[in-house]
């Protein structure tokens, strides 16, 4: 599985390196950019078409205040989008949520919460597992660890109430 993740601007790449993080973890390869919808439209279409030609599953958009750039993606391409709405502005990223998941009828972008990149990579997983079994199962192990991490947890704090 091959992921493009978008973002405009180099400050957002300490909620977008999330993703990254995640992703890598999994064995999922991927592409980092930075392009705006407004000021680079050329550069991302290039990214998007040279991501399709690797065989990218997916796309990861990551943008603030107006948030357009996953929404252009989205114009671009029929593979999904997953949108991340960033926080900073002067609306805390409810600017950019609602940008996202207003769009409009047959250009959708699949959109998480604010600054929620973790998220929207475990999403691409997820979407890459429908055809990749070995994906699937990585991911499935993965969510069973986190399970019984709270299993742990939760017996370490019943040990510490008793005391």
């Amino acid at each position: 599985m091959h992921v493009g993740i978008v973002m405009g601007s180099d400050s957002d790449f300490p909620i977008m390196k999330k993703a990254c993080d995640i992703l890598k973890g999994v064995g999922v390869s991927f592409d980092v950019t930075i392009a705006s919808a407004h000021r680079t439209p050329e550069k991302l279409a290039r990214f998007v078409q040279d991501e399709e030609k690797k065989g990218a599953t997916c796309f990861i958009a990551g943008a603030g205040m107006a948030a357009a750039l996953p929404g252009v993606v989205a114009s671009l391409t029929c593979r999904p989008v997953i949108g991340v709405p960033l926080s900073g502005a002067n609306l805390d990223g409810m600017d950019a949520l609602y940008s996202i998941v207003q769009m409009p009828s047959g250009i959708p972008v699949a959109t998480v919460a604010i600054d929620g990149a973790k998220n929207a990579a475990y999403l691409a997983i997820e979407i890459g597992g429908v055809k990749e079994q070995a994906l699937y199962e990585r991911y499935q192990a993965y969510r069973k660890e986190a399970a019984e991490e709270i299993y742990r947890k939760d017996e370490n704090l019943q040990k510490e109430l008793k005391k």
